[in-house]
């Protein structure tokens, strides 16, 4: 359900509304309780993404993916492989002594 604009002509108040798209448009205004209430065009159709659940890097552009994958170089993993490897190797030894 999108979010409309509201303003008043009578006393300038405006707020947003979140109605469905059959509603139909509210003419009182919920502060003077006169009918010169209107919809401002424009902003009602859009979806607007809030709150958790949305990752940035789910909509990736196609060159930003070939750029991530080209920092991912096999020589890049192959260095980050023997660091882990080695200090993992000691720290299984000396924490089985310990046991």
């Amino acid at each position: 359900m999108p979010t409309y604009d509201y303003v008043c002509d009578a006393c300038g108040h405006a707020f947003e509304l979140f109605q469905s798209m059959t509603d139909s448009v509210k003419r009182t205004c919920p502060e003077c309780k006169k009918k010169k209430l209107r919809r401002l065009i424009g902003t009602g159709g859009a979806i607007m993404f809030k709150g958790s659940g949305f990752y940035q890097t789910d909509y990736r552009s196609d060159s930003y993916k070939k750029a991530a994958a080209a920092d991912k170089a096999p020589g890049g993993k192959k260095e980050g492989a023997k660091k882990d490897s080695g200090t993992s190797g000691k720290t299984s030894s000396s924490g089985a002594g310990e046991k």
